[in-house]
């Protein structure tokens, strides 16, 4: 059962009837997925996996694009952000009890794909944490056709001698009752919120920083600060554990921008390069968002996509016939 939620379709600025609902996980939490339609003879639906601090409004425009493409877009507030449930006092704070959870709402989005009946095959779109949750689940037999990502956080950057005392704050302090503060140096202020646009690290597009500066401006409640250390720990592991296996059995594109200071490089570069049939493509002078550069940028990355998932569609096609 899906019950309607709200959505801000002015301020996503998708295509017409987009509509948002409730829809719960597993383990009772109440997450909230947006549904961006395509045209009626759609060549299929893409699942797309937000990073942190996202929400099912910022991907309107991107949604606007796979529809005039002959695409479905279908998308979630992973529990934690958005507007789903949020499972600390201090709602601002970036945490979960364990990654694997993120798995349930997954599930969760997949109900929805049959609930809504949405037309097949479906493909992945998963930007940076969603990129981690999305690897993951496609190791768990995501059904999908292909796969794309946007600069995945398949590691997190860290310079020097920071990234073993990230390792070691935040394990300490998971176990010492202290999982629920704020991770070093960063607190309750959203980073859209406090940061100017000049020198940021998401997008040198000044009409999409405004975009996104906007949603959570009119909206508050989207906002959400930094991770928390049990956040910062289970995100650390499971980078780790990713790292150790093989590339799933799927068609994958990856798009990397050359200035990226969020996720850490290395670690898209040496995956992709193990990816039987992978293929890596660099947004040069790209920041961590590249959906969020220019429109042409956006246009041309979602063109490529669009000819990505139908050459899946297809092989997937010829492999059942076979």
């Amino acid at each position: 059962m899906l019950d309607a939620a709200p959505f801000h379709a002015e301020l996503a600025g998708g295509p017409e009837g987009a509509r948002a609902f409730w829809i719960r996980a597993a383990d009772g939490l109440r997450l909230r997925i947006a549904h961006y339609p395509g045209p009626d003879e759609a060549e299929g639906t893409v699942l797309l996996f937000p990073g942190r601090t996202e929400y099912v409004e910022k991907y309107g425009h991107v949604a606007r694009d796979f529809a005039a493409r002959g695409f479905h877009v279908l998308t979630i507030d992973w529990r934690g952000q958005g507007l789903a449930d949020r499972m600390l006092e201090d709602a601002r704070t970036g945490h979960v009890h364990l990654f694997a959870d993120y798995q349930q709402d997954v599930a969760a989005l997949l109900d929805a794909v049959d609930m809504l009946d949405l037309p097949r095959p479906l493909h992945l779109l998963a930007h940076s944490m969603g990129g981690a949750i999305g690897l993951r689940a496609l190791t768990r037999g995501l059904p999908v056709a292909a796969a794309g990502f946007t600069a995945p956080m398949w590691g997190i950057r860290f310079f020097g001698p920071v990234r073993p005392a990230a390792w070691a704050l935040s394990w300490s302090g998971a176990r010492m009752g202290m999982g629920h503060f704020y991770a070093p140096s960063t607190g309750p202020g959203s980073y859209l919120a406090r940061t100017a646009f000049e020198g940021n690290v998401l997008t040198t597009d000044r009409a999409s920083w405004d975009y996104m500066l906007r949603q959570v401006t009119e909206v508050p409640e989207l906002q959400l600060g930094g991770p928390s250390l049990r956040w910062l720990h289970e995100a650390l592991a499971e980078c780790l554990s990713l790292s150790r296996l093989r590339a799933p059995d799927v068609p994958c594109l990856t798009y990397l921008g050359s200035n990226e200071r969020v996720i850490d490089p290395t670690r898209i570069r040496a995956r992709m390069a193990s990816w039987p049939g992978g293929r890596l493509e660099m947004i040069q002078g790209g920041e961590h968002e590249v959906l969020m550069e220019d429109m042409v940028t956006r246009g041309r990355i979602v063109s490529q996509l669009v000819a990505h998932f139908r050459s899946g569609a297809e092989a997937a096609e010829a492999q059942a016939r076979a």
